[in-house]
């Protein structure tokens, strides 16, 4: 297709070019960014795109979540392609940086419908094509989703939400902030609370009546006490396994609070008692191997409130982590 595709993005800030002589490239030098022009990308041979989608004004409480994109995009320098656990080169992906989704300056419905035309807009071009989304705060989870709804109504769709939250707090209160995606997603029609299994929630970070709620709508849920004595690995393939039997798609989303405190300072709702890094780095590395699951994004993390990259650096990891899943289940298949 000629010309930029996406009317609703803007190009990537930043443009890495991999040198004709680098054999083992790091993560900046391997991700192609899209010209203005839509030139030198043959979309049959990529793998995966990447959509930055900095919006922030909808978080409850203050957050530069959307600072996000670039931040992560400045910190690919410090990783290479090569897992060492997996023994998996992310090389043989081809990823396509999309840009950032364009927002406006005051009205949060505004961008709202960029972020889900864009999901829509992906799906309708390249359809082949993993979309990962950088977020940006929780809010946009709900707008993407509905736009891979637009693009499949006939899907079933189901969530697997890595979260300490239920995000399942009232719109009539809240609006269509960063703590009501999931209800936003379930009392829109576009998916059954059924579908929704929430991993990592714990401590005194929920109210009651958003437990209550997720019962009554049917949602799964494993608190992180219960996943830690399954095995968080098990956890997630437990919920994996459950969800590929009623739906279509698998959509992940990963809150970045649900990391422990400590670990994670640039994570605006991390608390006490959350994940370590390995289990979520393990969690989703589990999640990009099953076949159902065709979007991820990855949300929540206030690089301003960041302490030496730390939470930052973590979230390039989860992406990468789930990259590495996503190669082994191509080499499966």
């Amino acid at each position: 297709m000629a010309g930029y595709p996406y009317p609703q993005l803007k190009p990537p800030n930043f443009r890495w070019h991999r040198p004709e002589d680098t054999h083992e490239p790091k993560v900046n030098e391997w991700i192609q960014t899209l010209e203005p022009d839509g030139s030198e990308i043959d979309w049959d041979q990529i793998d995966v795109c990447l959509l930055g989608v900095p919006l922030s004004r909808s978080s409850i409480s203050a957050s530069a979540a959307s600072e996000n994109p670039d931040a992560i995009r400045r910190a690919w320098k410090y990783f290479t392609t090569y897992n060492l656990d997996v023994d998996v080169d992310l090389t043989e992906l081809r990823v396509v940086d999309l840009g950032d989704v364009r927002q406006h300056v005051t009205d949060i419905s505004v961008c709202h419908t960029n972020i889900k035309e864009a999901m829509l807009s992906m799906q309708k071009y390249h359809p082949q094509v993993f979309p990962l989304s950088i977020g940006g705060d929780h809010s946009i989870t709900a707008q993407l989703v509905k736009g891979w709804k637009e693009a499949h109504p006939e899907e079933r769709i189901g969530i697997l939400q890595l979260d300490t939250h239920f995000d399942l707090r009232d719109l009539s209160d809240n609006g269509p902030s960063n703590g009501t995606p999931i209800r936003n997603l379930i009392e829109s029609g576009t998916i059954l609370g059924a579908d929704v299994y929430n991993i990592g929630l714990h401590g005194f970070f929920n109210a009651k009546s958003l437990k209550e709620y997720a019962d009554k709508m049917g949602v799964h849920y494993t608190t992180l006490r219960k996943a830690r004595r399954m095995g968080v690995e098990n956890a997630v393939e437990q919920a994996l396994a459950e969800l590929e039997q009623k739906v279509d798609t698998i959509y992940l989303t990963v809150d970045m609070d649900v990391l422990d405190i400590g670990i994670a300072p640039g994570a605006p709702a991390s608390a006490p008692g959350g994940m370590r890094t390995d289990e979520l780095f393990e969690a989703v590395y589990v999640a990009g191997q099953n076949e159902k699951v065709k979007a991820m994004d990855l949300v929540c993390l206030d690089p301003f409130k960041d302490a030496g990259e730390a939470t930052v650096k973590a979230g390039v990891h989860v992406m990468l982590s789930f990259l590495s899943g996503l190669v082994m289940r191509y080499k499966q298949n």
